[in-house]
C-alpha cells in the first residue's frame, strides 16, 4: 500500500506556518486600537506605486461639457479628437441623429474614432411642436 503524505505534514511548510499565526496572534493580542494604528502607520509610509496603482480619489473629477452633434459647428467638431474637416462635414451632412452610436449605425465615423469621442458629446433630437423627436431623413 503506497500512501502520498501531503508537503504540510513532512513538515516543510511548518515554518511560514508558524510565522503567520506569530503574525495573527500579535495583532489579535495587540488590540484594535494598536492594530489600526500599525496598519495605518504602514500604508502611510508604503508609496502608492508598490501596489501598481494610485489611491482613489474622494473628489469627483470634473465634467466635460458634451458636444451636440445636432447643432455644433464645425470647429467645434473639429476640436474632437481624430475629428478632421472630412469627419465634421460627414458629421453635419448626415443630421439629424437620435443617439450618438447612430454616427458608427450609418458610417459616418469608424468604431475606432467613435469609441475616442462618445463621452465628450451627445446627440439632443430636434423637437417637432408635438414634442416628438425629428426623424432623420431616410436615403434611398
Amino acid at each position: 500500500m503506497n500512501r502520498t503524505i501531503h508537503p504540510w505534514r513532512q513538515g516543510r511548510t511548518a515554518v511560514p506556518l508558524l510565522a503567520a499565526l506569530a503574525a495573527v496572534a500579535a495583532f489579535a493580542l495587540a488590540g484594535p486600537a494598536q492594530a489600526a494604528a500599525a496598519s495605518a502607520a504602514s500604508a502611510a509610509s508604503a508609496p502608492a506605486k508598490a501596489h501598481g496603482h494610485k489611491k482613489a480619489a474622494t473628489a469627483k473629477p470634473a465634467r466635460v461639457k458634451q458636444i451636440d452633434i445636432n447643432s455644433a459647428s464645425r470647429e467645434q467638431l473639429k476640436t474632437l479628437p481624430g475629428v478632421g474637416d472630412a469627419e465634421a462635414d460627414k458629421i453635419i451632412a448626415g443630421r439629424p441623429y437620435l443617439t450618438k452610436a447612430e454616427l458608427v449605425s450609418r458610417k459616418v465615423l469608424p468604431t475606432g474614432p467613435y469609441l475616442s469621442i462618445k463621452r465628450l458629446i451627445i446627440a439632443k433630437p430636434k423637437l417637432k411642436p408635438n414634442g416628438q423627436p425629428e426623424l432623420p431623413a431616410k436615403s434611398g
